[in-house]
């Protein structure tokens, strides 16, 4: 080659390899951390190996789901709270799965950025690897990207993708509902990872200062308020689910409680849900304020503090409710299934939601 040509390198395009294998090298741990039976294996070959015999199954039926964590990534990344993205990408997939009666049994992630910030990245992936701690599942590999060109400077994007299992016959599709089931909701831990453009776009236009004390807690920032990470039902939910005593479980996620609950219904039923029958957390309730949502929005778009809801049995109520409480779950009865068109109505008395006066909003399915 001569003098007077450039020699052009991998490097020079952008991509540091370099960075890749270290970060790789500095996750080793946080994957080996989330090691359970079935999954032993050291990340870095092409593929992740799992044995669901090892995990305890007879006749598995294997349950998948992948999710991503919204607009939520960019509040994260333009504050710096890079630690608990990961647990809300966990959390999105893993709650999934408990809906179907699965038991999360292993996750793979998708991180792709710009530039690798191996600090940022380790963050990121400490985060997924808690997750997977707290849902009992392992890390068992994933594809780090590095993209120059495709992102913004300081910009990442995340995709999870998890497998679960269930014993045949064990599975929850909600032929088991019936009328006169009793619907009771689990809290959830604050927005989840739905809702985030919405909540982003209310920031921009009422100027909020996310790094001062929120209006509705003193003691809290706005923005670790509103980065709170999906809570995660998987230990709490597994044992009840596996006693026979859940009917249908719905994750509510995009769509609120009027549009996840018509999904686990057969035909023929519909849930009625009372917003009397909790109290809004002061978060939803500041939401509602700004933006001056009607609470028929408020139940499509915000979980509105209920992350999880069981139809069981009206004489199963108040074990479940015991077991679930005994597992620090907050437990509200919040509705009924009832004959009618499938779908979901949520209503409300004058005052609850800042509503005017007695309202309700129906979506059939």
């Amino acid at each position: 080659m001569t003098a007077d040509k450039d020699s052009y390198t991998y490097a020079k395009a952008g991509v540091s390899i370099e960075s890749g294998n270290a970060l790789v090298k500095a996750i080793g741990p946080l994957v080996k951390a989330t090691a359970r039976p079935g999954a032993d294996g050291e990340i870095g070959g092409f593929g992740g190996f799992f044995d669901p015999k090892a995990a305890g199954y007879a006749d598995p039926l294997l349950v998948a789901a992948n999710d991503g964590v919204g607009t939520k990534l960019k509040l994260a990344i333009d504050h710096g709270r890079h630690d608990t993205v990961g647990i809300d990408l966990v959390a999105m997939c893993v709650n999934d799965l408990i809906v179907q009666g699965a038991e999360p049994l292993f996750f793979l992630d998708y991180f792709a950025t710009g530039k690798l910030e191996n600090g940022i990245a380790e963050r990121v992936i400490g985060g997924i690897a808690d997750g997977c701690k707290q849902a009992g599942c392992a890390l068992i590999g994933g594809e780090t990207a590095e993209m120059p060109g495709m992102y913004a400077e300081g910009d990442y994007d995340l995709a999870g993708f998890c497998v679960g299992a269930v014993e045949r016959g064990e599975q929850l599709t909600g032929d088991r509902v019936a009328a006169g089931d009793v619907l009771l909701g689990l809290a959830s831990s604050g927005v989840h990872s739905n809702g985030y453009s919405l909540v982003r776009r209310l920031a921009a236009d009422k100027g909020w200062k996310l790094d001062r004390p929120a209006l509705f807690d003193n003691e809290r920032l706005l923005i670790d308020a509103l980065i709170e990470p999906t809570r995660i039902y998987v230990e709490s939910l597994l044992p009840v689910i596996r006693s026979g005593r859940i009917h249908a479980l719905a994750h509510i996620t995009g769509g609120g409680l009027l549009e996840n609950l018509p999904r686990v219904l057969p035909e023929g039923l519909h849930a009625t849900v009372d917003a009397d029958a909790w109290d809004q957390p002061g978060l939803m309730a500041f939401l509602q304020a700004q933006g001056n949502i009607e609470p028929s929005e408020m139940a499509r778009t915000f979980n509105c503090g209920i992350g999880m809801v069981l139809a069981v049995a009206a004489n199963e109520v108040a074990s479940v409710t015991s077991d679930l409480e005994a597992a620090r779950e907050t437990v509200f009865s919040i509705g009924r299934i009832s004959e009618g068109t499938r779908g979901c109505t949520v209503k409300g008395s004058q005052g609850t939601w800042a509503a005017q006066e007695d309202w309700s909003a129906t979506h059939d399915a």
